[in-house]
């Protein structure tokens, strides 16, 4: 049978609990080979691993059972393959959980389930072999916290999802497959890939990191977001492969958001680390090697990918019991809520008496997210949240009780929500070490410049005008991506936002070390803050855990450049918005102030008329002209 030298991959899901009517409307709304669906994070892992001790036939995303179930004739009468990891812990209860909802409905559907990640029975045979199985992250071993691990998953790649492919399955289902793994594979499968064409590959796994996270690609999270069109009907991502390893990034027509160089940008520079070297257990991926152009109408072309081998050793990620947490929260209105708020939070304290772990006082709707960082505010309302951290659950608990207990003890104005705090295990997450190979030397291009301005023509504006940015977390990492607006911007970028200030702007979020990657072909610069998420993931106590604000309070950063830097700014928002469909911001501004100007005649004329003794002189212009009947 001969290959095709194109297939169309759609997303449908970027993380467990995305929009279920997604995976239907993929399938429904134009022809797709395959649809890809993402569930997995660390968080979710450990949540599976909680689900499948208490019933050996749970651990994986029932949602995706039910998205079948309502898909299935749909999927069996266009032949739509499934690739994905709703398989979680369990991916043999959920092959079984699919062929059973099938067989409900007097259907039959070849599914197969990947299994093999699970490593949990094997880690005292793995460390007698040698495999220390150190954290990657802080170079803990793992010996200390051996006796608490409850889960282990090495991440493997397309290759084991190929082979299920190869063998006539319509839905495969995995395990800890990585995110972009399961967008390689059909690629793979269609067009005969070798596990050596490391450039394809890497260009496989550019467009599956591009759509794992469904609408992000789309518009959604989008820096400039009031520019995006109809939010409640965002299309998902399709990807249109070619068999040399280019393609294009676009969505069902019709269908709402957008696809511009500028939103696959923001999601390239999502949860990255080095930028030349993202490792997969496939191919180690130079992201700084992408070119993008724009292709039409919700329409991105991506090529020129290169890769290199992938490293021998697989990525382990574990989870092992680190005590207990719990956050409370209460409401405080006006006048002085912020005040109030940290009254009662002195008070609670205070009255409480016991030393834990780690605590934490957030003030929502003043300084939760940015911290220090925030502007000073006088909101209407307060939400208190008050979190502990601790191996005693019985400290926990006594946190739990005091919370409600104080509301009549302090300032008016408070308001029960949420009730009593129940205490949660913190599953914590431990990565094993692997070690890249380096890249090649990326070639410096010739940046345009701006033209030329006076020494005085020097402002003071927010980065937001000169950059739009996206950032997420990598552990207690927090990624931010950072992305000049016009390609003469650039090199200011890189001379303006060194990582030394980026560490002194975060003081009092980033504890440890600011890493900066340079990633001209993307126009951007990507910053990795260590120690800045409170442990990250289920340990941390934080109410934006993953990072997710960070780009906009970096954005809020005040920087001095030139008018004519700021111009290329508005000229290549200008050209983004032509993209979108929507009127150039300076056509708008003119025509606003040709507006005003208007109005401020008509106005001048109205006064002028109206002053004593001018009545009698302007009456005979002001009658109005009689119509001509046809």
């Amino acid at each position: 049978m001969p290959r095709p030298n194109t297939i169309r991959i759609a997303n449908a899901g970027g993380y467990w609990g995305d929009d279920l009517s997604q995976f239907k409307r993929q399938v429904e709304l134009g022809p797709v080979d395959v649809v890809t669906l993402d569930f997995l994070a660390e968080i979710t892992m450990s949540i599976m691993q909680k689900q499948r001790a208490r019933d050996p036939e749970a651990g994986y995303a029932r949602d995706f059972v039910t998205q079948v179930e309502l898909t299935l004739d749909l999927l069996l009468e266009k032949g739509v393959k499934v690739v994905t990891n709703a398989g979680g812990v369990n991916p043999a209860a959920c092959r079984r959980a699919l062929l059973a909802v099938a067989a409900k409905k007097g259907r039959e559907i070849a599914v197969a389930a990947v299994a093999g990640d699970d490593l949990m029975s094997r880690l005292d045979e793995l460390a007698a072999a040698g495999a220390a199985l150190d954290n990657m992250e802080d170079g803990r071993k793992l010996a200390p916290v051996r006796a608490r691990v409850s889960s282990a998953n090495a991440y493997f790649g397309a290759w084991p999802v190929v082979e299920a492919l190869q063998s006539g399955a319509q839905i495969v289902v995995t395990g800890r497959c990585t995110d972009t793994g399961i967008t390689l594979a059909p690629m793979i499968h269609a067009f005969g890939w070798r596990p050596d064409d490391w450039d394809r590959l890497a260009a496989g796994i550019v467009a599956g990191h591009i759509v794992e996270c469904g609408a992000q690609s789309t518009g959604g999270n989008f820096t400039d977001w009031h520019d995006v069109p109809r939010f409640a009907e965002i299309g998902y991502p399709v990807l249109e492969v070619h068999a040399d390893g280019s393609f294009v990034v676009t969505k069902h027509e019709g269908t709402g958001g957008a696809v511009t160089v500028r939103t696959v940008k923001e999601q390239l520079v999502y949860e990255m680390g080095d930028p030349r070297s993202y490792i997969t257990p496939d191919v180690v991926a130079d992201f700084a090697s992408a070119k993008l152009e724009q292709a039409g109408r919700d329409r991105v072309r991506v090529w020129g990918v290169r890769g290199r081998p992938a490293p021998s050793s697989l990525k382990v990620s574990a989870a092992y019991a680190d005590g207990w947490k719990a956050n409370g929260t209460l409401i405080i209105s006006g006048p002085e809520p912020l005040a109030k708020s940290k009254a009662f939070a002195k008070l609670f304290w205070e009255r409480l008496g016991i030393e834990f772990e780690e605590t934490l006082t957030e003030h929502v709707g003043a300084s939760a997210c940015w911290g220090p960082l925030a502007p000073a505010n006088e909101p209407n309302e307060v939400l208190l949240r008050l979190s502990v951290r601790d191996a005693e659950r019985a400290k926990i608990e006594a946190f739990s009780k005091m919370v409600p207990a104080v509301i009549l003890s302090g300032p008016p104005g408070v308001a029960v929500t949420g009730g009593r705090p129940q205490a949660q295990e913190v599953v914590a997450y431990w990565p094993a070490l692997v070690k890249p190979s380096a890249p090649a030397k990326l070639d410096t291009p010739a940046w345009p410049k701006p033209a030329a301005g006076r020494r005085d023509d020097i402002v003071t504006v927010a980065l937001s005008e000169l950059a739009h940015a996206r950032s997420g977390d990598k552990g207690d990492t927090a990624n931010i991506g950072v992305i000049a607006r016009a390609p003469e911007i650039y090199p200011w970028l890189v001379a303006t936002l060194t990582a030394e200030r980026v560490k002194a702007y975060f003081a009092g979020i980033c504890r440890g070390e600011v890493e900066r990657h340079e990633v001209p072909n993307l126009w951007a610069l990507n910053f990795l803050l260590g120690e800045s998420l409170g442990g990250g993931g289920t340990v941390s106590l934080r109410l934006d855990a993953q990072g997710k604000t960070l780009s906009h309070a970096l954005l809020a950063m005040q920087v001095e450049a030139s008018r004519a830097l700021i111009a290329c700014a508005e000229r290549g928002d200008d050209e983004h918005r032509v993209m979108l469909g929507l009127r150039p911001r300076l056509e708008r501004v003119a025509g606003a102030k040709k507006r005003t100007a208007a109005a401020a005649a008509r106005a001048g004329r109205t006064a002028k008329a109206a002053r004593p003794g001018k009545a009698a002189k302007r009456a005979p212009a002001a009658r109005p002209k009689k119509r001509r009947r046809a």
